[in-house]
């Protein structure tokens, strides 16, 4: 008789390994749940080692407060899916039936780009597999690290930061899908609808990135175009 190993994951994960009914890999194009969570070739996928802010959830800045960084995050997965078609490598499988996996799209590791950009936290307790992507984003005080956040695994149990419900009260512009780019003509966003806006494309490596609220990319130093 075949024995099942199983072990535990942290945010609900139980991964077995040896399960014949598991696939080792799945592909296709991925369609965006959540900050760490997709569904690709017709399966559900929780990516493994990582955590990102539920979408939801917000975060805080020390020079433009609140920030939607649950749907920052959302919106940054979708940047890197759009790059062509993922490849998951199946890890195990957690306790709601999602496939717990390691997705890429070439050579993009989407939960290492999440971690590295400040997306998402790494889930040490259980693998260090994004161990130094993590310590990089927080000495840089990149995305959550550049201010006080909440723990996505804490958050979800009901945790919040002081104050927080008064921050959120602002409007946000289409669920932090403001691009910015920035070009030879300098740091520019784009808002959904615009003449530029389905053309351009959010790479992190070179300073891009979305932001929620008009007000929040002209504080950061972007502009809007000219024509």
């Amino acid at each position: 008789m075949a024995l099942l190993a199983s072990f535990s994951l942290g945010a609900g994960e139980v991964a077995a390994s040896g399960d014949p009914t598991l696939p080792a890999e799945v592909a296709g194009r991925a369609i965006i749940v959540d900050g760490d969570s997709l569904h690709v070739g017709g399966h559900t996928i929780r990516l493994h080692g990582i955590d990102a802010p539920e979408k939801r959830q917000s975060c805080r800045r020390p020079e433009t407060g609140s920030w939607a960084c649950g749907r920052a995050a959302t919106g940054f997965l979708e940047s890197l899916a759009d790059r062509g078609e993922a490849r998951c490598e199946v890890r195990g499988k957690d306790r709601y039936g999602r496939l717990l996996a390691v997705c890429s799209v070439g050579e993009t590791d989407f939960g290492a780009a999440l971690v590295e950009h400040g997306y998402a936290v790494a889930h040490r307790r259980y693998s260090e597999a994004y161990a130094s992507e993590e310590d990089a984003a927080r000495a840089q005080k990149v995305g959550i690290w550049a201010g006080p956040f909440v723990r996505p695994d804490r958050w979800r149990r009901g945790e919040r930061l002081p104050g927080a419900a008064a921050e959120t009260s602002g409007a946000v512009s289409a669920d932090c899908r403001i691009k910015g780019n920035v070009s030879k003509s300098g740091r520019i966003y784009h808002l959904p609808g615009s003449a530029d806006y389905a053309r351009t494309r959010i790479d992190p490596a070179r300073g891009e990135r979305w932001f929620c609220t008009v007000a929040e990319a002209e504080a950061a130093g972007w502009r809007a175009p000219r024509r």
